[in-house]
């Protein structure tokens, strides 16, 4: 994504690609609000800015190729480029590619950043002019906006090098998250997508530690602060949940209505042969039994994940049992990976069969096709229900265009959408009741009431 403010002819300008996921994103918008209160402007476009940060992504090797090519789109383009994020972690890959890049640094390094952005261009600063919101410098849209509780991540998933590219878990005193929630919504946010590497292991790394919040304590646990977060009144919704026990409690409040029935998990896969070689939880039955429960105590749960399809050694009946488990499990909304054999991944060295890229393929499609299957099936129930909606994009009123949000069950830029008809026009952060009329695979469609 690459984002720009109003210029300023008298301040440097910076442009600013930020590739990758939700976590990366809100990494570009702490650089980006520390920039712009130093002074700085942001452009739209490569051509003419001062010099180009990159924000890369380095965890499929495919997200790699991608980021490779932004850099060399930003130097073809600008000539004066300063690399960051996970790819930096890695700075050499980069420096033999495009020897020519001012500076490399690795994810979460803000400070250094900064430094080298001072050392391409200085800041023209005005500290009695040039402010920030308080809320500081957000790059999605007004109404929505994730907050990121940690850092890194403990696991050992064979398949994945975040571990070695973000550290071990570090969690982010609670007072301190509750703050930022608070100016998130004093300044117009209606929901907030709570994200981490591991969202449900928050605090371990704390010992659960208290801080202060004005003149009471809260500790840095998963419940207490998802509790502390639904008081705010705004929509909550849990990213990157893995499904350990004590995930249990967090579903009371989203029967209370304090947050929204919607939780992230990443699954992965379903046969214990390839959860063992991955080296995730490995006892699917257990896992069927707590998302059964979940449903049992909230009907309106709706869950999202992602699935490798291709891992080696994965066979025909491991495949098979995921297809059923599927069925099974009703996971309302689904992706699938084709397993990427990454650069220093552990599972590189389990000496297990590679699949054919042929078989992962085919694999990928019959996966899809079964969840499409699940989804349809899903959606069917909705219509002629009433269903809350965010909206995204204006519309109704006189225009007669349709509107478009996201019901309780949707995150931004992942999940499906509602198309909405209204007499009166709907606004970007609107929250409005719709009744269904239709449903496909993915959206729903229907009038405000």
């Amino acid at each position: 994504m690459q984002e720009d403010l109003k210029p300023n002819s008298a301040a440097p300008r910076v442009s600013f690609v930020s590739l990758g996921c939700p976590k990366a994103l809100v990494d570009s918008e702490r650089i980006v609000t520390r920039l712009r209160a130093e002074g700085y402007e942001l452009a739209r476009r490569h051509e003419g800015a001062d010099v180009v940060v990159v924000n890369t992504c380095g965890f499929l090797d495919s997200a790699k190729a991608e980021s490779l090519e932004a850099i060399g789109a930003a130097l073809s383009e600008n000539g004066k480029v300063i690399v960051t994020g996970c790819m930096g972690a890695e700075p050499e890959a980069i420096a033999e590619r495009f020897p020519e890049v001012l500076a490399i640094t690795g994810p979460q390094q803000y400070e250094s950043v900064v430094e080298a952005v001072h050392r391409a261009v200085a800041p023209a600063h005005d500290p009695f002019v040039d402010l920030v919101p308080e809320q500081g410098v957000k790059l999605t849209p007004r109404h929505y906006a994730y907050l990121k509780i940690s850092e890194g991540c403990d696991n050992s998933c064979s398949f994945c090098i975040i571990p070695h590219l973000r550290g071990p878990l570090v969690s982010r005193p609670a007072a301190e998250v509750l703050r930022e929630a608070e100016k998130l919504a004093r300044a117009g946010v209606k929901e907030l997508l709570v994200i981490s590497q591991d969202t449900s292991a928050y605090g371990r790394d704390l010992r659960y530690v208290e801080s202060m919040l004005g003149d009471r304590a809260v500790r840095a646990r998963f419940l207490d602060l998802a509790r502390e977060l639904g008081e705010l009144g705004l929509w909550t919704r849990l990213h990157y949940v893995y499904p350990y026990p004590h995930v249990d409690e967090v579903i009371g409040l989203m029967t209370e209505g304090k947050i929204l029935p919607y939780l992230d998990i990443p699954f992965q896969h379903a046969a214990p042969n390839v959860l063992k070689a991955m080296k995730r939880p490995a006892n699917e039955e257990k896992t069927l039994a707590r998302i059964k429960a979940w449903r049992a105590a909230c009907p309106d749960l709706a869950l999202r994940s992602t699935f490798i399809v291709g891992f080696p050694g994965e066979t025909e009946e491991d495949f098979q049992l995921l297809l059923d488990w599927l069925d099974e499990a009703e996971i309302d909304r689904a992706g699938a990976f084709k397993y990427e054999p990454v650069s220093g991944a552990p599972a590189n060295e389990l000496g297990l069969a590679p699949v054919p890229e042929e078989v992962k393929e085919a694999r990928w499609k019959r996966f899809m096709e079964k969840q499409q299957a699940v989804s349809a099936r899903l959606m069917k129930r909705k219509v002629g229900k009433r269903l809350q909606v965010i909206i995204d994009e204006a519309g109704g009123g006189p225009s007669g265009a349709l509107a478009k949000g996201r019901t309780k069950a949707d995150a931004p830029q992942i999940d499906g959408a509602a198309f909405v008809e209204s007499r009166r026009p709907l606004r970007p952060g609107d929250i409005v009741t719709v009744k269904v009329d239709r449903a496909d695979a993915y959206d729903v469609y229907g009038a405000a009431v």
